[in-house]
């Protein structure tokens, strides 16, 4: 089993305290042109996936020599981001992160964020990323998280995959306790944490949870101590 699996996507230069959360010994597999943004930030991927329509030439080369390809069909039915995370999986890793510089494609970016509640990826023990400056993490239920954030900081919970069952949490300043999530419901939205610990559980579907505390403005740290599904 390998610990760790990175996938790099998207086409925005990454974030330098980003590239330093990376775990050492990771295993970094990027999504067609993210390739180019990982060399940049000084990542080694392993694998380079997709159709290979935005990678550059020299970044192709650069995998032609350095790294395995899993080029596929343009007219495919997934998006490379879906199939690099398939690839992750297929190495049975403890833990998968998905790291991106952000960009302005909001439908690449929901597209992207929501591959990670794929049924899947159920079985990957703890599932979190960086978008740009913001961290998050995904919990495919029964599930739980553990963040050390700083008092102070706004935590979102969404439902971006159907309705969330038995949502609790400690250390919020609105506690919620076996709550339901309505799909993109507002009720999880711009919560506060009152603890240094946040705990977050749900018993049913896939909640994200985005922890806004300016990634660019604070040491680099992991996004969860503790998940499991």
């Amino acid at each position: 089993m390998n610990e760790t699996v990175i996938v790099v996507t998207g086409a925005a230069p990454l974030r330098p305290r980003a590239v330093d959360a990376v775990p050492p010994g990771s295993i970094v597999i990027a999504a067609d042109g993210a390739l180019d943004c990982a060399l940049a930030a000084g990542l080694q991927p392993a694998a380079l996936v997709g159709d290979l329509d935005s990678v550059s030439d020299a970044g192709l080369a650069w995998a032609e020599d350095h790294a395995t390809i899993d080029r596929h069909d343009p007219d495919k039915e997934h998006t490379d981001t879906e199939l690099a995370l398939a690839t992750a999986v297929g190495l049975d890793p403890d833990r998968i992160v998905l790291l991106s510089g952000g960009g302005d494609r909001l439908d690449h970016s929901l597209a992207a964020i929501g591959a990670l509640g794929a049924p899947r990826l159920t079985s990957v023990p703890t599932i979190d990323g960086i978008w740009g400056v913001q961290r998050f993490a995904v919990l495919h239920g029964p599930g739980r998280t553990r963040l050390d954030v700083a008092v102070g900081t706004t935590i979102s919970l969404l439902a971006l995959h159907g309705a969330c069952e038995g949502v609790t949490t400690t250390g919020l300043r609105w506690p919620l306790e076996s709550a339901t999530l309505e799909p993109m419901s507002g009720l999880g939205v711009s919560n506060v944490a009152d603890a240094a610990t946040v705990e977050i559980s749900l018993t049913a579907r896939v909640l994200t949870v985005f922890v806004n505390d300016h990634l660019n403005d604070r040491p680099s740290d992991h996004l969860s101590e503790e998940t499991t599904t």
